[in-house]
């Protein structure tokens, strides 16, 4: 099948100066191995395609339309989107993810954001799976989020023939449309969320893309220590033991302890502004309290309220552009439909 170019969720194709390049505070990041989402889309696509099932733009408008179906649900009322609301910043707002039956997660795990997933090395707080599309089977067969066996989830969308046929014109006629497929095409979709920032146009050459406040946060950040752990493109991509110099003061709010090896995956800072609550339980909804939090328990550093709200600063300016955000109309049931079962 041919591959077709697509434009990403946010994603500004231009040309980049370079005169700023040589800036200090540019090179200070880039040492510290802090990364810009690239500006091509052709780079771009390097980082976030998937050679086993190439982004193509029927295959994300298909994927964004099964992000949003509820249906998908054993209640016929949870999407992805109801966890990872993309017009949240890709969260829900909560403390502790809330499902089926409102069902709040058993550890008081707070939901990731969606946006910029791509670039995480691993997926969930523990890091148990590899990718997206591997992602997207687990809440969906959860009981505490959205309840659905896999053969309701196959029986729903089969049902239908506006996805059928959907199914068809981006996989072609003989598709077999089975569970995994259908998350494989939710997990397509997620890998287009990537929301460029001012940020990244400050680290491709744009000195006037951050102001002054915020370029004096971003030298804080890293000189605190915070790029140890949140750098890459994702800001963010790791996993990385939790906690390292001093207990978590909230580590009792659902007792989630991380990997076998006491691993957690570390939060991108993308977008940080717009996805409180923080912390895989939720329990800090001040950014900068998240921040001088995160310096006692990971560096082991008081963090003054002047340098936080200068860090906090320089955070703000990783909100990236997400482009339009427009809800999908959904396929018609039908007689073959399984019917929404809310118990």
């Amino acid at each position: 099948m041919k591959k077709t170019n697509i434009v990403l969720s946010g994603l500004l194709v231009a040309s980049v100066s370079t005169f700023a390049m040589g800036d200090a505070l540019v090179k200070k990041a880039q040492n510290a191995g802090m990364k810009p989402i690239p500006s091509s889309q052709s780079e771009l696509m390097k980082l976030i395609d998937n050679p086993k099932n190439p982004i193509t733009a029927a295959k994300v408008t298909l994927g964004k339309r099964l992000f949003f179906e509820p249906r998908l649900s054993k209640s016929g009322l949870i999407s992805c989107n109801t966890c990872h609301n993309l017009g949240m910043g890709g969260t829900d707002g909560v403390s502790a993810a809330t499902g089926h039956k409102w069902t709040a997660n058993p550890a008081h795990l707070n939901s990731p954001t969606v946006y910029n997933a791509v670039f995480n090395k691993a997926q969930f707080w523990d890091g148990r799976d590899p990718d997206l599309e591997k992602q997207a089977q687990g809440p969906m067969q959860a009981g505490p989020e959205m309840a659905a066996p896999i053969s309701l989830v196959e029986s729903r969308i089969n049902s239908m023939p506006a996805y059928v046929e959907e199914f068809k014109a981006a996989y072609g006629d003989d598709v077999k449309i089975d569970f995994e497929l259908i998350t494989a095409t939710i997990g397509l979709f997620e890998r287009t969320l990537v929301t460029p920032s001012p940020f990244d146009a400050f680290m491709q050459g744009d000195s006037d893309a951050l102001n002054e406040k915020q370029k004096t946060g971003l030298k804080v950040f890293i000189d605190k220590g915070c790029a140890s752990c949140h750098n890459g493109v994702g800001l963010g991509e790791t996993m990385q033991p939790f906690p390292v110099a001093n207990a978590y003061k909230y580590a009792d709010v659902g007792g989630f302890k991380g990997n076998k090896n006491g691993m957690m995956k570390t939060a991108t800072l993308r977008n940080i502004e717009e996805t409180a609550p923080y912390f895989h339980n939720g329990a800090i909804w001040s950014l900068k309290e998240a921040v001088q939090e995160m310096g006692s328990t990971q560096l082991g550093i008081k963090i003054s309220d002047k340098e936080a709200k200068q860090i906090t600063c320089f955070l703000k300016s990783l909100t990236g552009d997400k482009g339009d955000i427009s809800y999908p109309q959904l396929p018609v049931i039908t007689n073959k439909t399984p019917k929404p079962d809310i118990n």
